[in-house]
């Protein structure tokens, strides 16, 4: 069935079929019943497959990666397909209205999506207000970034504004430094700035009763060296965890007309393509810190691709161009297939 509704869907362009999708999707749940027979149809509950991390539990390790629900408008639709997580945004302090379109392209062939969005959204008030009516017991993460206005040497004000602002309302959180579509934003990636960056938000971390789990997002175009120093500034500012990978700025190796390619122009590469890298880099990780827990995202559209994410040294997983291209069904056969081989970390 899905089969047939992403060959309509796919007639339209990608950002005008997704705010298509939730919003039938919203209609749909309106219907009595129809909630609860889409969560009967593809949530699986097993002991085996709960992870705990950060005295958090999550029901099962798939979760759905920061850009699919960036205003938190669809937590109550998205939740009912399965996800052991789902990560909001990345917010902003102010909203704002992100790159031109078109921004968002697919590459079918690829099983892939270019994308420069550009941090599009309503802003952390009004993300802070749709959280207020979240899924009681659906496990939130706020992924945070700074408004493009925003020069660096001022972003970590931006950071901890997101930060103060959703703290109650959600679980965890990430520290976006690795979009490719925010001017110079990837420069926060160097050792200094980031160690600065993070210093500050954890600062006001240490400040609350209860301190909430502090993960970074990193970019899968980093050095073996980058790496290294990712790691040090962990250890550096007791950051709780990683997320292994963002967009890569790579066109190597896809399947699509060069000249397709160069027609859509600049932005970030997700799908099938990233599969190897996004392992690499968690394989990488986990080689140099045996500890450190790390959420592997990247090109992840089968079962295989998640077990090789989880056999590198991945706690966690995320999809994003996974659930566009195979559906819902994905996440159900990655928790059934976890669950067969009792396969946790």
């Amino acid at each position: 069935m899905y089969a047939l509704l992403k060959k309509a869907l796919f007639l339209l362009s990608a950002e005008k079929a997704h705010s298509l999708t939730m919003y039938l999707l919203q209609i749909s749940f309106k219907i009595p019943g129809v909630k609860n027979i889409i969560r009967h149809l593809f949530t699986i509950s097993s002991k085996k497959i709960e992870q705990t991390l950060w005295g958090i539990t999550f029901p099962n390790p798939v979760g759905l990666a920061a850009g699919f629900d960036k205003n938190a408008d669809y937590l109550h639709e998205l939740s009912c397909f399965g996800f052991g997580f789902i990560e909001i945004g990345t917010v902003t302090p102010l909203p704002q209205s992100g790159n031109p379109k078109p921004r968002l392209f697919r590459l079918i062939t690829d099983q892939a999506i270019i994308n420069r969005m550009g941090f599009n959204n309503k802003g952390v008030k009004s993300v802070v207000e749709q959280l207020k009516n979240r899924p009681k017991n659906l496990i939130v993460g706020g992924n945070i970034g700074k408004n493009k206005n925003t020069p660096n040497e001022k972003a970590s004000a931006d950071y901890i504004a997101c930060f103060d602002a959703l703290f109650d309302h959600v679980d965890y959180f990430v520290i976006n430094v690795s979009s490719p579509n925010t001017p110079n934003l990837r420069e926060l990636q160097d050792k200094k700035p980031l160690t600065a960056l993070i210093k500050s938000v954890q600062e006001r971390n240490k400040l609350k009763k209860i301190p909430k789990p502090l993960l970074l997002k990193i970019a899968p175009d980093l050095s073996d060296d980058q790496l290294i120093d990712i790691l040090t500034i962990c250890d550096e500012t007791q950051l709780d965890g990683l997320i292994a990978t963002n967009t890569t700025l790579s066109r190597e190796p896809l399947k699509e007309h060069p000249e397709v390619i160069k027609n859509m122009g600049a932005g970030g590469l997700s799908g099938l393509p990233l599969a190897d890298r996004s392992t690499e880099v968690i394989k990488f990780l986990r080689s140099k810190n045996k500890n450190i827990p790390i959420i592997g995202v990247g090109g992840i559209g089968d079962v295989s691709k998640a077990l090789e994410k989880i056999d590198a040294g991945a706690n966690l997983i995320q999809i994003y161009s996974g659930f566009i291209f195979k559906g819902p069904t994905l996440i159900k056969k990655i928790n059934e297939a976890l669950t067969t081989i009792g396969r946790n970390n």
